[in-house]
């Protein structure tokens, strides 16, 4: 496959270090390299050694003669786990050690500017890295932010100050979690103070990640442009609301369908890819193709979620008694607590019904014919993949923008039920079988529809087509203009 002639301009992507970003801007980078643009892709230094060890991304992008790889540190040592709680680790470190370092690199002489190609024309970095700006400006180049959490949790994190000024945040002992916020415009009708965001949960508002994405969030109008990983029929509330304060928006996504559709407009076939920073375990493909249809419910907990010895007993238990098929990721040190001793009834349940693996590839589990649904963290990434696949979903949300995202899935689109601050055997079973048989037809007609919708977006003149259409012409006009 050969890319279109290239242009003179040279994008640097850099997404903050940890996997649902890291997989959705390699997306957005292919992309790019589809249109003719030079991209590096700066990756912190153990990002891109997993990244080597797992798949095949160098030997993905050699199609691509205008691409290539950077690296960098993200400040933390190797065995630091970069994941539940003690994610906002990374925050500090890369402000203390990352920051002076991507400024040497993007300077006049450094080597995101050296070689043949030409230098450094835009930055499209992390929106949680709101330094890049500062920067960018410095070399005098615009930068483009990418947020990749949903619109819509964007916006609850943009009506933050207005939610700490009408006494809403910090939450108190005795705050009705069920209470409806009139804070975020355009969700009073459905937003429960037990909605927002995790990092609103904190009693603190000096919590160190509190702290992060509110500023991070304001900081957002000082770039050239949003982009934002969802589509205009998806989210078109939250994105009104977005646009009256920051009216240069893309909205491109989903990415992955929006990168399919791109690929197959110029190949026949495109070859199958992986960014995953774990080994993903292709056996259990076999096994769902031993599965009758919509049989199976698909479990998986994202990259970043811990869960306790006894909330594994619980969902496990929940899944046996279900009598549903079904099929477990269960990552690496995920687990807190002793993984030994678990009850008989249990492991010859999963013999019966079950497979569980270390890591799977989840878009081609999603749309394995013999998938009926997905129990999910709710991380925006697996959402989108889950309504492209038209999968309904059972949201159990742990982190960050997850508690947003489920209440849009269980209330709002009606795409699956959102089982938040739950974790009990009987509610799961109940739940399971609601979602897989007592409860389906309702649930058939939306998955359908926004389905429909969302690969309609990504095709010739759909929204997110034309927006990322307009990116690309805009960071060409701007290396013109330079």
């Amino acid at each position: 496959m050969d890319s279109n002639s290239h242009s003179n301009s040279h994008v640097l992507i850099f997404p903050f270090p940890v996997q649902g970003h890291v997989s959705c801007m390699l997306k957005l980078a292919e992309l790019l390299c589809l249109s003719g643009l030079h991209v590096t892709f700066l990756n912190s230094d153990i990002i891109h050694r997993r990244l080597l060890r797992y798949t095949d991304v160098v030997s993905r992008f050699s199609r691509y003669p205008g691409f290539r790889f950077e690296t960098i540190s993200d400040g933390l040592p190797p065995d630091h786990p970069r994941s539940g709680n003690r994610v906002v680790d990374i925050f500090d470190s890369i402000k203390m050690v990352t920051k002076p370092m991507f400024r040497e690199m993007l300077l006049p002489g450094g080597c995101l500017n050296c070689g043949s190609r030409p230098p450094v024309s835009g930055v499209i970095a992390d929106g949680i890295m709101c330094f890049t700006i500062d920067v960018a400006k410095e070399v005098g180049i615009p930068v483009y932010l990418f947020r990749t959490v949903s619109a819509s949790c964007f916006w609850a994190f943009y009506c933050i100050p207005k939610l700490i000024e009408s006494g809403d945040l910090p939450i108190k002992e005795d705050d009705e979690m069920d209470r409806l916020l009139s804070g975020v415009t355009g969700m009073e009708k459905y937003l429960r103070l037990r909605d927002l965001p995790s990092f609103c949960r904190a009693s603190d508002l000096s919590d160190r990640g509190f702290q992060v994405v509110t500023s991070e969030t304001q900081e957002t109008y000082r770039a050239n442009g949003l982009i934002l990983n969802t589509f205009e029929d998806l989210e078109e509330s939250a994105l009104v609301q977005i646009r009256k304060h920051i009216p240069n928006i893309y909205a491109i996504g989903p990415l992955h369908a929006h990168l399919k559709s791109r690929l197959e407009a110029r190949m026949t076939s495109p070859p199958r890819s992986s960014n995953s920073l774990w080994e993903e375990d292709r056996t259990c493909m076999t096994w769902l193709d031993e599965q009758s249809r919509k049989s199976v419910i698909y479990v998986s907990f994202g990259s970043m979620t811990m869960l306790s010895r006894e909330e594994l007993i619980e969902f496990w238990y929940g899944l046996v008694n279900s009598r549903k098929k079904f099929l477990w990721v269960v990552r690496p040190n995920s687990v807190a607590g002793d993984g030994q001793n678990f009850p008989a009834q249990l492991l010859e349940g999963t013999m019966e019904r079950g497979y569980m693996v270390r890591w799977a590839p989840q878009e081609e589990v999603l749309a394995h014919p013999a998938v009926g649904g997905f129990l999910t963290h709710s991380g925006w990434n697996s959402t989108l993949e889950s309504i492209v696949a038209a999968v309904p979903m059972i949201c159990w949300p742990y982190y960050a923008d997850q508690q947003v995202n489920s209440r849009l899935v269980g209330e709002v689109w009606k795409l699956g039920f959102d089982m938040k601050d739950i974790c009990d055997r009987v509610v799961v079973e109940k739940i399971v079988k609601d979602l897989m048989d007592e409860k389906r037809d309702e649930l058939i007609r939306p998955v359908d529809r926004m389905m429909k919708l969302a690969r309609r977006s990504v095709v010739e003149d759909g929204t997110s087509y034309s927006n990322l259409n307009r990116l690309i012409e805009d960071i060409k006009t701007s290396t013109k203009k330079k």
